[in-house]
């Protein structure tokens, strides 16, 4: 046997085993078809069954929607906190998001746009929850979120709490405080620091 022939039989084998399939799918169709109608009774009792379920859909209502699982934010690391923070967010309509955190930041970690036009700046602190966050990183934040990254709204968000200095002096200049039980909320769909 020549070389120059096996390619035509090869191609052979394959064009009869695609007929093959094609005739057997053929048939497979026309056996079908002919047996349902042969029994009528089976295809009206799979139009009423498919008729029930999307009456059953429709009823119902669609399924509720799934709560968010939540999020462990103590086990993540500093930066990874700055992600989540960035992606809930995100997931509240915030545009231009940024993760900005680092050596060098000036105060911010995420600078984001909030639906309503403003500008925001939000300080990350992932503490434990024994390590309260001082009023020295309020003053820090309120020191630079309007002249250095020109921001209308400033927040800081942590996995702890707050002292009671920092909570007056938040008052005082006007900044959002989240502390663990606020972002839990936040985290499960609650209000986001920018309200």
């Amino acid at each position: 046997m020549s070389r120059r022939h096996l390619p035509r039989r090869t191609a052979r084998a394959v064009l009869y085993t695609l007929g093959a399939i094609a005739l057997g799918g053929w048939l497979l169709v026309h056996l079908t078809v002919l047996w349902v109608t042969a029994h009528p009774a089976v295809l009206a009792l799979g139009v009423v069954a498919a008729g029930a379920v999307g009456y059953l859909r429709t009823a119902t209502g669609p399924a509720p929607p799934r709560a968010p699982r939540p999020v462990d934010f103590l086990a993540l690391s500093a930066g990874d906190f700055e992600q989540a923070v960035a992606a809930l967010c995100r997931r509240d309509g915030c545009t231009r998001v940024q993760v900005v955190g680092g050596a060098g930041d000036l105060a911010a970690d995420v600078l984001a746009t909030t639906p309503g036009g403003k500008r925001i700046l939000i300080q990350c602190k992932r503490y434990a929850a024994h390590n309260k966050v001082g009023s020295e990183h309020v003053q820090r934040v309120n020191g630079t979120y309007r002249d250095i990254h020109h921001c209308d709204v400033a927040a800081i968000v942590t996995t702890s709490s707050y002292t009671s200095d920092a909570i007056k002096l938040a008052r005082r200049v006007g900044m959002r405080l989240y502390d663990a039980g606020d972002l839990a909320q936040w985290a499960r769909g609650g209000t986001p620091p920018w309200h």
